[in-house]
């Protein structure tokens, strides 16, 4: 790599008994203060995401959804959470055409679906956990109750969204105390929001979907021209499943399943596992030009083939098989940008996120992904709740008749979170991932490589220049011309042989990316190291 060297950081942490890495100290500390009085990876992870829902409240809480995957060492079992909700019973094609939409709304109530993470923390609680939800939702429950110190960032961040959320009256009280932006310094009380973590800590998922929280959602949703009604609430669930799994350099690699997309990272590894990336090196114009490619491939086979698999048949046998693999890497061109990538041919057959990871001396391990979607969701604080809903259903759905991720009643959108972990001979290796909506599984699978082909740290391995391929998933952005944004500690040469080959390149500053990556790896002699993103401001805290 090229440029100034590593931005300068805490660097590796390492720790024997736990960590977690996260992009918030105060939930960092939270969580670790959970391995430390004797609680486990599950327990920890509870804690951390209840304490951002605070300290990042652009990004995650109570409204939003969360995936993880995740190794039991007492049972010696991997798991996949899908903790997403539905749209709207109501909703329709067919109503939002007729209100002459050619795509879904971004904002307000018509963008949101039924939070999903409230009911997956509590599975996670129950299935896998050891200490009572009470005690982990404390530290939270705590800060909205008595006021959490408002960051720089955190203020700035609300004062950059103020016309989004000052459409909405419950929303402006909520962020906009005494009708101004919160100050650095200032104490953020959350009043409405403590009752309704109170009313979740002691009667779990059935206070939230089924009692007087959600009677308040769909009061002020019906109030506000929704579609909700009590029964897309009241029937929530989170399913527990095995991961999808592909082997790439010798290594176990676990993602998440569908509606999450986290089989583009399998796909994508499948179709560059052919190269010798070692041998091409890191950086090159050959490397970044393979990776491009695979990228615009494996999104174009998601974008034609996917959906949630309660309506639509996922073909991931076929994705994700090697001959399919094969077959793809074959389309790539090594001279030549490819502008128009296509889905490939089956065969037949009858910036809003946090991500964080934990581990503990036991060998649990949990990676997980949790977010409101765009920044700050909705924009719609829902009534006397406190709690922001996310835009899934706005973000995530298409119009577009007879696509697998048009928005139907019931149903859930794709999503973009996704997360892994790694393993080594049936055990945890690796808990890594990132926000960043569709850059989360091009930030992953550079993180891999970066860890499997060049032998980098695990600090290394978050701290080396990326890139950004455009665009995604977005139905907004899909029919944009393709472009690659990269940090520009990449060597010149490389930038302009890229642009030969057809590459439209846009040069962004050293440390520009907007990611956070999170990574724990596990040693062979126990000894865990961790290592926080510096572009995102987090820690990893091991002990």
């Amino acid at each position: 790599m090229s440029g100034d060297g590593l931005v300068p950081g805490p660097g590796v942490s390492y720790g024997t008994n736990g960590m977690v890495a996260s992009r918030s100290k105060r939930a960092a500390a939270a969580g670790l203060h959970v391995l430390q009085r004797g609680g486990n990876a599950f327990d920890a992870a509870i804690a951390v995401a209840s304490v951002e829902w605070l300290t990042l409240p652009a990004m995650c809480g109570l409204g939003g959804d969360m995936f993880a995957v995740l190794y039991d060492a007492r049972s010696d079992r991997l798991a996949a959470i899908n903790g997403s909700g539905e749209a709207a019973r109501r909703a329709s094609r067919d109503y939002y055409v007729s209100q002459g939409l050619r795509t879904m709304p971004l904002d307000g109530w018509h963008a949101a679906a039924v939070p999903g993470a409230p009911h997956a923390y509590a599975t996670l609680n129950r299935e896998f956990g050891t200490l009572p939800l009470a005690d982990l939702l404390a530290p939270a429950l705590t800060y909205a109750e008595r006021g959490i110190p408002v960051s720089e960032d955190m203020s700035r961040t609300i004062a950059g969204w103020a016309g989004k959320l000052g459409q909405f009256a419950d929303s402006a009280a909520l962020y906009f105390p005494g009708g101004t932006v919160p100050r650095p310094g200032d104490r953020w009380i959350l009043p409405d929001l403590a009752r309704t973590i109170r009313a979740y800590a002691e009667g779990g998922p059935e206070a939230f979907y089924r009692g007087a929280v959600a009677a308040e959602i769909v009061r002020a949703s019906t109030a506000g021209g929704g579609l909700f009604g009590p029964e897309e609430f009241a029937e929530q669930t989170t399913d527990v499943y095995e991961p999808l799994h592909t082997r790439y350099r010798g290594v176990d690699v676990y993602e998440t399943a569908p509606p999450s997309q986290g089989l583009l990272v399998l796909e994508w590894l499948n179709i560059i596992a052919g190269d010798n990336l070692r041998s091409l090196g890191f950086g090159s114009a050959d490397t970044l030009h393979l990776l491009v490619e695979a990228k615009k491939l494996a999104f174009a086979d998601r974008n034609r083939y996917c959906g949630d698999p309660r309506f639509v048949a996922n073909p991931l046998d076929d994705l994700l098989s090697p001959q399919y693999a094969a077959e793809r890497r074959a389309a790539i061109r090594a001279d030549r940008a490819n502008d128009a990538p296509t889905a490939g041919v089956l065969p037949e057959h009858g910036g809003a996120t946090s991500y964080f990871a934990v581990a503990d001396g036991q060998g649990n391990a949990i990676s997980f992904i949790h977010s409101l979607s765009a920044l700050f969701g909705s924009g719609v604080v829902a009534g006397k709740t406190g709690v922001l809903l996310n835009n899934r259903a706005g973000r995530g759905f298409t119009l577009e008749e007879s696509h697998p991720n048009v928005i139907a009643g019931g149903k859930k959108t794709m999503h973009t979170l996704n997360c892994y972990l790694l393993c080594r001979d049936g055990q945890p290796f690796v808990v890594g991932g990132t926000p960043g909506g569709d850059y989360q599984p091009q930030w992953n699978v550079q993180a891999i490589t970066n860890l499997l082909d060049f032998g980098m740290n695990v600090r290394e391995a978050v701290e080396a220049p990326r890139w950004i391929s455009v665009p995604g998933t977005d139905p907004e952005t899909l029919d944009e011309p393709f472009g690659l944004i990269v940090e520009d500690r990449f060597d010149p040469d490389v930038l302009s042989e890229l642009e030969r080959r057809g590459h439209r390149v846009r040069r962004a500053g050293p440390w520009s990316s907007p990611g956070a990556l999170q990574f724990i790896m596990f040693g062979e002699d126990g000894t865990l190291q961790g290592a926080s993103d510096p572009r995102g401001g987090g820690a990893a805290l091991g002990y």
